[in-house]
Parts: structure tokens; C-alpha cells; sequence
């Protein structure tokens, strides 16, 4: 019997919190890479300015924005190289409700770069989240991750432990349905907002955003390896702290939908 035979909907009064996820989901087994070790990157931003990422070591960092709002900071990172030459690069910086997740995806044999900030907003009396998007190029070429509908019509199922399995099923551009079969949210499923950015051939930089919970995941998913590399960001409302959660996946391709010509008649 598998685990959809005994599940049944669950009202989001009765949902776990954030936090739930993180024993089940485990460690993010993929190795770091030391291949950014004393570069810098410098990251154009909206408004002609340009952000700095100095990568001292192959685990510090840090960084500086100009601009009006001209900041600086130095923190941990992890950057794993994906594929040859194209990394994800994570970091917190700021605590509480001022913590924010930066995660960075560059491509050295284009020079395509997109940075993604999650962070924390209010909305009334609950903590919500929002993510910012920024796409640019190091080396002043055309090359860009744009919008693509690659994974629309597709069903994956996501090993992320032996404990927690989902599946993804890609609607439309900008909307995907979840669902877990295994895990500490078994049972759960909802439809959220998503966007999803081409990078490579069959490589995709993948965001959603949830309704319910207090969740952002900025990811790669790569079909050809058959695996996922990222992280999620939220807030855990009942310990009132950020849930920081990287992970990485293995993945199938269960189908992908095509619609019949439609030739109705009566």
C-alpha cells in the first residue's frame, strides 16, 4: 500500500510548523567547492550600480554594495559547483526578522549571474516572506537567465532523504502544485506562485513561494544529472526564528502532460 492510499487533505489549521522539515530533509551531502577561492565577483545591479562578493577563502566571504544604501558585511557561504563552471553560492547574513537568505547562481563560461535575497516582511500581525530578483552579466555579454516554461508539463518525484519525498507537478509558468508523499508534512499539498529561469541545457534555476507557510526556495534542478541543489528560507512562527534549510535531491521524471488537440464536437 503506498503512502496515498491512507493519506487524505489535511485543513491548514492542522499543518506542522516550518521546522518540521528540518530533521527529515538531513544535510546538504553535495561537497563544497574551493573553486571561487580569492576571486571577487563583481555583480551589476538595477541603476548601473555594482555589487562586490570578495571569496577570501572557500568559506568566507564578504561583500559590499554601492549605491545610496552602500553596505558591507562578511559571512559563511557554501558554494557548490553544480556543473562545470556553474555554481549556486548560498549565505545568511542579518539574524531574526532581519535575516536574509542571498543565494547566488553564476555561470563562469557565460558570465550570467542572478542573485536571489530572500527576507522577512510583515504582513499585519504574521511574518511573512519575500524574495528579490537581480539578473546581470560579469563579463558584459548578452547571456542571461530569462524565463523559460522548460519544466511546464512536467511530473518529478524529489528524494531529498530517505525519510522525505515529494513530488512537483509544473501547471504553467508561474504555477506549480506540490504535494508530499513521505515525510514529516505527508499529506500536504498546495499550488503555489513559482518562476523558473533557464541556466543550462536541461538546468534550470527554480523559485516558489508558499501561500500557507512562511517559505521561499531558490534551487537548480537539473534533469540531465537527475538531482536538485538548493535551499528554503522561512520563518518558524511557533519559535518565533528563521528556518534555514539547504538541501539537495535526487530526482525521476515520472511524465510529462501534452494536451490533445481539442476537435470537440457534439
Amino acid at each position: 500500500m503506498t503512502a496515498t492510499d491512507i493519506q487524505d487533505y489535511v485543513p491548514e489549521n492542522e499543518w506542522p510548523s516550518v521546522a518540521t522539515m528540518l530533521n527529515g530533509f538531513g544535510d546538504q551531502t553535495l561537497p563544497a567547492s574551493a573553486a571561487l577561492a580569492g576571486t571577487a565577483l563583481h555583480v551589476p545591479q538595477d541603476g548601473g550600480h555594482t555589487t562586490t562578493y570578495t571569496f577570501h577563502h572557500a568559506q568566507s566571504l564578504t561583500w559590499t554594495a554601492a549605491g545610496e544604501d552602500r553596505h558591507s558585511g562578511a559571512a559563511s557561504y557554501k558554494a557548490i559547483e553544480a556543473r562545470e563552471g556553474i555554481f549556486i553560492i548560498d549565505f545568511i547574513r542579518g539574524e531574526d526578522h532581519q535575516a536574509e537568505n542571498v543565494t547566488i547562481i553564476f555561470d563562469r563560461n557565460n558570465g550570467a549571474v542572478t542573485t536571489a535575497v530572500s527576507s522577512f516582511i510583515a504582513e499585519g500581525d504574521k511574518t511573512r516572506c519575500t524574495t528579490t530578483f537581480s539578473h546581470g552579466n560579469v563579463e558584459g555579454s548578452a547571456a542571461l537567465h530569462s524565463r523559460t516554461n522548460g519544466l511546464v508539463g512536467k511530473r518529478i518525484y524529489y528524494r531529498y532523504s530517505d525519510v522525505e519525498t515529494y513530488e512537483h507537478i509544473y501547471l504553467n509558468a508561474g504555477t506549480f502544485t506540490w504535494h508530499c508523499l513521505r515525510g514529516g508534512e505527508a499529506g500536504l499539498a498546495d499550488t503555489d506562485r513559482c518562476l523558473t529561469f533557464d541556466v543550462g541545457e536541461d538546468l534550470y534555476l527554480f523559485f516558489w513561494t508558499e501561500k500557507v507557510m512562511t517559505v521561499e526556495a531558490v534551487l537548480l534542478i537539473d534533469l540531465r544529472e537527475q538531482r536538485s541543489i538548493g535551499r528554503m528560507f522561512g520563518w518558524d512562527e511557533p519559535a518565533a526564528e528563521p528556518v534555514i534549510l539547504p538541501f539537495n535531491s535526487r530526482l525521476t521524471v515520472l511524465n510529462h502532460t501534452e494536451y490533445p488537440q481539442d476537435n470537440y464536437k457534439h
